[in-house]
């Protein structure tokens, strides 16, 4: 497997981890959005939210729950976020590896894209 993901979780190449816990890691996204913009990653390899099964749905909540936590954390939670799964070539995703994208530290538009 060829996961620039797995990769950064494993340690073989560099990322700026703002959280680590069993379940998931947390990194800083290296072509910002946003002022602040994190990726949680679940540390088992799952390609996309369409590969996510019922028996994850746990670990789904888990990913939102540690959004949540973090915004907190960077400060973004006063004055709010964006937390957003990106599915597939269409929804945006670039690495086929499950990513929970952390946005804030702006006003953020809609329609995002």
């Amino acid at each position: 497997m060829d996961c620039i993901f797995c990769a950064i979780m494993n340690r073989e190449i560099p990322g700026d981890i703002v959280y680590e816990d069993e379940k998931v890691l947390a990194f800083r996204d290296i072509m910002k959005q946003a002022p602040e913009h994190v990726l949680i990653i679940p540390k088992r390899h799952i390609e996309s939210l369409l590969e996510a099964k019922e028996e994850d749905a746990a670990l789904l909540g888990h990913m939102l729950l540690t959004a949540k936590k973090l915004a907190k954390e960077l400060g973004i939670a006063e004055t709010g976020f964006r937390a957003v799964f990106n599915t597939g070539s269409d929804g945006g995703q670039s690495v086929m590896h499950l990513h929970l994208h952390l946005l804030g530290g702006r006003s953020l538009g809609w329609p995002p894209g």
